[in-house]
This record gives C-alpha cells, sequence and structure tokens, in this order.
C-alpha cells in the first residue's frame, strides 16, 4: 500500500469517527430537549429504584435525572454503568454520604459521582469562559457555592444574542432550557459515549 493511500485512508476513518461523535451527541442533545416538554417537579427525595434502568417517578427529579433520562433516550443506563463502576472502584469515589458500599437507588443521583465517572470513562474536557468550547452534548457541573454541586447538558439552541449554545437543566423549576452556562462556577466539563 502507498503511502498516499494510508493517508488517505487514515483521513477517511478519522472523519468518519468524528461524524459519528458528532451525530451521538447531536441526538444527546436533542434527547435533552424533549425532556423540557415534561412537567417535572424538583424534588430530592430518596426513592427505592428498579434496577437495572429504575427511574425515579416521571413527575419528579432533580439535575441528575436529566442526565439520566437524556442518556437513557439512547438505550444508556447511568445507573447500572455507574453503579457496576463503584462496585468495583469504590474507593474511587466521594465519600460525602457515609456510605461504606455502593447504592444502586442513589449513587447515579449524585453530581460527585457523575463527575467521576464521566473523568474516569468519558473525556474530560478544559474549563474555559469561551462560550464556543462548549458544544451540544457536553456536561457541565457547576459549584453552586459551598458543598452544593449541580448539573446539566448543553444543546443546540442559542443564547438570545447569538453567543452560547443554552443549558436543559433542572436547578428547582423542573427540566428547562435556559441560558445559564456561565452563571457558577464551573468545576466540571464532560462528553461521555458508552
Amino acid at each position: 500500500m502507498t503511502k498516499t493511500l494510508l493517508n488517505i485512508l487514515v483521513f477517511i476513518s478519522t472523519i468518519t469517527i468524528s461524524v459519528g461523535q458528532s451525530s451521538f451527541y447531536n441526538r444527546l442533545a436533542d434527547s435533552t430537549l424533549t425532556l423540557t416538554k415534561q412537567i417535572v417537579r424538583y424534588d430530592p427525595t430518596y426513592f427505592k429504584l428498579v434496577y437495572p434502568n429504575g427511574d425515579v417517578p416521571s413527575g419528579k427529579g432533580v439535575c441528575t435525572d436529566v442526565i439520566i433520562r437524556a442518556y437513557r433516550k439512547l438505550g444508556i443506563d447511568l445507573q447500572r454503568l455507574v453503579h457496576e463502576d463503584m462496585k468495583s472502584n469504590f474507593s474511587k469515589y466521594p465519600k460525602n454520604w457515609g456510605l461504606s458500599q455502593p447504592d444502586k437507588n442513589i449513587d447515579h443521583r449524585r453530581v460527585p459521582n457523575l463527575m467521576i465517572f464521566f473523568t474516569r470513562h468519558g473525556i474530560t474536557k478544559p474549563i474555559t469562559t469561551n462560550p464556543k468550547d462548549f458544544l451540544p452534548g457536553d456536561i457541565v457541573c457547576w459549584n453552586l457555592g459551598g458543598a452544593v454541586t449541580h448539573i446539566g447538558i448543553v444543546v443546540k439552541k442559542k443564547s438570545s444574542d447569538g453567543k452560547r449554545n443554552l443549558i436543559v437543566h433542572n436547578i428547582g423549576g423542573g427540566q428547562v432550557l435556559e441560558d445559564c452556562l456561565f452563571n457558577f462556577k464551573i468545576i466540571g466539563h464532560y462528553r461521555y459515549e458508552k
């Protein structure tokens, strides 16, 4: 095989991989937008969940449930994935809740746990103040002050000035679409495709 032909094949495979990734993240962003059509009351209650593929009641949820539900629409069960990773690597996860073992009902619904999971299994992207660095399908985590953390997904829709992609999240008002990317201190920026 000639060097030119090899370079062409490498170039084509690179384009194919990036198109596939872009397609996945666009589908993730679109699945997230559909969540804004559901009426969901913010409810941080601990629920006993079916395992795998368990979910809190459809009219309830918190910020992490936006992420869980968006991925579930693409056939990815973060409850199972986070639980399995925590069972095998419990020492790598935060001990903020005083647990001595994983809890399949709640672990995937905690922002610090999702941050560790996405760091271990996804792509950690730089934290910047450039809105162009935050693409549809990106997951963003914030510190709201003290030990209060928050999470949302970047979508394709733009802010009214056209400079920022909007976020779907649930900070207390349900699963909503907002221009809030830089409203809080960003502490995590990820992309995850199983």
